[in-house]
Formats: structure tokens, sequence, C-alpha cells
């Protein structure tokens, strides 16, 4: 890992990116949604479609443990390799995925499958922190939108250092403004924390060492796999993002999804989620 200290040199050459999205079938809050098709194709090939528009990524694929996704993916044209159902986060199965795979690439993006309205310019800012040689581990913020935001636990917060990387992750409103009247005049016009966005980008050798690495206390007690990194004592460097993408965690966010689309219709009859008919 590169030191925090290190001058930073420029990347030689244009960056080769890779972009893996994670797509599990068991998701907690919203089971099965990377298969939800009411728009008439599967959640994650909205996001495969969203990615694949980063003129910056030169190759999509989508990392499952389902047999339903590799079907649409087969129907689609989505390039999809299947994994182990048992990983501990989505990193680690980007990691299996890439195993999996001939050529080289410089970046590995990994893109949440229920995350269809990320926007392609800021993945290519992302991408773009790599041309900084010192950078092994990048990912994406925004401002907070509002006090609701701050405090509730499914916004993840991220503050970070005065060269950009991050400090911590956390569920919890940070940092805590012990004296806050103090604070606001300190700090008038200076956000103190940030929205973050789940989109990661590594170095192929940092993405080795992050799944290497037993799960951190800090990653268990606050359920983020990123925390992971930082405990082991790594840089991520944090990027602005120009977008907040609206992720799909509830059917709720799915519904609001669908109507954004402007319209609902059923998959269609030879696909791999069209209802089965009973035979007469």
């Amino acid at each position: 890992m590169s030191s925090a200290n290190q001058e930073p040199g420029p990347q030689q050459g244009p960056l080769r990116a890779l972009a893996v999205l994670p797509a599990r079938l068991a998701s907690t809050r919203l089971e099965r949604k990377v298969l939800l098709a009411e728009t008439g194709l599967p959640l994650f090939a909205h996001t495969a479609s969203q990615v694949s528009r980063c003129d910056a990524i030169e190759r999509v694929l989508v990392a499952t443990d389902g047999e339903e996704v590799m079907e649409w993916g087969t129907r689609l044209g989505i390039e999809v390799v299947m994994t182990d159902a048992g990983h501990a986060s989505g990193t680690d199965r980007v990691r299996e995925a890439v195993e999996q795979l001939d050529g080289a690439f410089d970046v590995i993006l990994n893109v949440q499958a229920d995350e269809p309205d990320v926007e392609p310019e800021d993945l290519e800012r992302l991408i773009r922190a790599f041309e900084c040689e010192s950078v092994q581990a990048a990912t994406l913020a925004t401002p907070l939108l509002s006090a609701d935001d701050l405090a509730s636990p499914h916004v993840v917060k991220v503050t970070r250092d005065a060269q950009g990387r991050a400090l911590y992750f956390s569920r919890a409103p940070i940092p805590c403004r012990s004296h806050a009247r103090d604070a606001d005049r300190a700090t008038a016009g200076a956000p103190l924390a940030l929205r973050h966005v789940g989109v990661y980008a590594y170095r192929p050798e940092a993405l080795t060492r992050f799944c290497s690495l037993g799960k951190g206390v800090l990653e268990v007690a606050e359920n983020l796999e990123q925390l992971r990194w930082l405990e082991a004592g790594h840089a991520m460097t944090v990027v602005d993002a120009e977008h907040t993408p609206r992720g799909i965690d509830t059917r709720e966010d799915y519904d609001a999804f669908v109507e954004r689309q402007g319209r609902t219709q059923p998959p269609p009859t030879d696909s791999p989620m069209a209802p089965r008919m009973e035979s007469p």
C-alpha cells in the first residue's frame, strides 16, 4: 500500500477499467430485488445498461449466485458469471468474478446491481482518481441533503481528511457536534460529513488485499464492508460525485423507480420471470 506521504505520480497511459455488478438474490430488505422486472427488464439489467454508458469502462459484467440472473443475462446479452452464495461482502464476490476472467485491468469497479440511477460521469470521475499512482482504493460521496439524511441509519456518512481520504464511515451522525453553535460558526459553509455513494474502485492488488483481510470489529459493528480497509490501516480516496443516485433498498424505492421509468408492464412471456402456465 502506498504511504499517505508518498508523492503522487501520474499514471502512464490510459486506464483499463472493469465494472463488476454483484447481484446476490438473498438481499435483506427486499428479497430477490435484482430480478424485479415490472419495467419489462430486471433491475440488474437497468444498472448494467447505465454503467455501460460510461466510456471509461471497457467491460461490464454481473457476478451472481442465482441461475435466474444468468438466464436473464444470456437472453439480454449481458455478461454474467456465477459466484459462491456464501460471500461475506459484495467486494468478495467481485474478487471471485475477476478471478474467472482473462485479461488485465488497471481499475476494478464494484457497482451494486441495485443502483440503476448511478451516473456514468461520476463513474468516470472515480476512475480518473487512479491517474494518481498512489491511489489504491476510492469511492464516491455527495453532499448530505437534509438533517433527516444525517440522522438516518440507512444513509451512510463519511468524513475525510485534507487530502480527500476517508477518515471514517458510519450509519450514525458524524462528527458529533458537542458545541453545536461554536461548530456552526467555525465551519460555516463547509460540510463536516458527506453522503457516501456505495460505489468502489480498486487496483487489482488492492482488491486482492481487501479480500485477504478478516472482518474487522468496525465492519461488523456498522455493517459496512469498507471499514475493513480503513481498520487495516489503508487509505481510501473519496471522490466528489455530481449526482446522488437513488438505490433500491425497499419496495417503495422500487415503485418510485418504476414510476420514473414511465412504464409498468409484465416481463415478456418468454423471459425467465414470466408466470408459468399450468397445462389444462
